[in-house]
């Protein structure tokens, strides 16, 4: 059964904090399963509220939640992993399932307590949406509200499709370099060239320079997108469910998706209909979403 649907007008929001009062964010390391899983992280001094993990899309890293650390960190403590394999985490030795991701996630985030006593709420975007679900159903004790946006069920021939692709990606590392630029120019043209204004130059080119990192390995985690049997996996959430929706292309099936939970509320943002970590306006609507979402009743 469905909750409430809520529509955030792109011109309502408020500022939900000071940034100039934001917390320094941190890098660090745990071990993992297979190397050392990288973290970024933040908190304001005397932060208080529970702990929210926050998990990337592919083929990005945690790098992408810098404006949404600083924005959320003013009153808890966030923490952003790198998935295995992308970012600064090292590889696992192929590729994983969505759940075989978030193994490897949970257990780093038990090493710095974050599925302790107080337990943590997820949040996570495409990929990380099913990151962050899995993590909420490998640790169902710790996590206490589960957050996402742009879950992407495609339809089961898209997803096959696709999952195909995945598989038949060739390594773009060559010495000739051909199999690198062609991934470089379509995805500067996506990332830089057809970002929304406000997004700076130099933030949109980093944010390209990080989605190339793992070019060798770019493929791997869309394996476990396109295999995953959402039908099967959503219905088993028992936490409280929202999801943040922007006007994007994936928008109906993502609220297909999250039809499948039992206790899931959706809050439609409008005007964004990508960039959406980027901006401060947008940044504004997810906080203000997140922050009532989490700082509400809870398991």
């Amino acid at each position: 059964m469905m909750g409430l649907t809520t529509l955030l007008d792109s011109g309502a929001a408020r500022t939900i904090s000071d940034r100039s009062k934001a917390p320094a964010i941190r890098r660090g390391y745990v071990d993992g399963r297979y190397g050392q899983i990288h973290y970024r992280h933040a908190a304001a001094p005397g932060a208080s509220a529970r702990p929210l993990v926050l998990l990337h899309q592919n083929p990005a890293s945690s790098f992408e939640y810098e404006p949404l650390i600083a924005a959320m960190a003013t009153d808890r403590h966030v923490v952003a992993f790198d998935t295995p394999g992308y970012g600064m985490s090292d590889d696992p030795p192929s590729a994983l399932s969505m759940a075989g991701y978030s193994g490897c996630l949970v257990d780093a985030a038990a090493q710095l307590d974050l599925t302790g006593r107080a337990g943590c709420d997820v949040f996570g975007v495409h990929t990380g949406a099913l990151l962050a679900i899995e993590f909420a159903l490998a640790a169902p004790d710790a996590v206490r509200h589960v957050a996402c946006s742009g879950i992407p069920m495609r339809s089961a021939a898209e997803r096959a499709d696709r999952l195909q692709a995945a598989h038949d990606a060739t390594d773009a590392l060559d010495e000739t370099g051909v199999g690198a630029l062609a991934l470089a120019e379509p995805l500067w043209d996506f990332i830089v060239t057809q970002r929304l204004p406000g997004v700076p130059l130099r933030r949109a080119a980093q944010l390209w320079a990080d989605k190339l990192a793992p070019i060798d390995r770019a493929s791997w985690a869309y394996q476990g997108v396109w295999s995953y049997d959402y039908e099967a996996r959503l219905p088993l959430i028992r936490q409280p469910f929202l999801l943040i929706q922007p006007p994007e292309e994936i928008a109906a099936q993502s609220r297909a998706a999250a039809a499948l939970v039992s206790d899931a509320r959706i809050v439609e943002m409008a005007g964004f209909p990508r960039d959406s970590l980027e901006l401060p306006q947008s940044l504004d609507q997810i906080g203000q979403a997140l922050r009532r979402f989490f700082d509400g009743p809870h398991l």
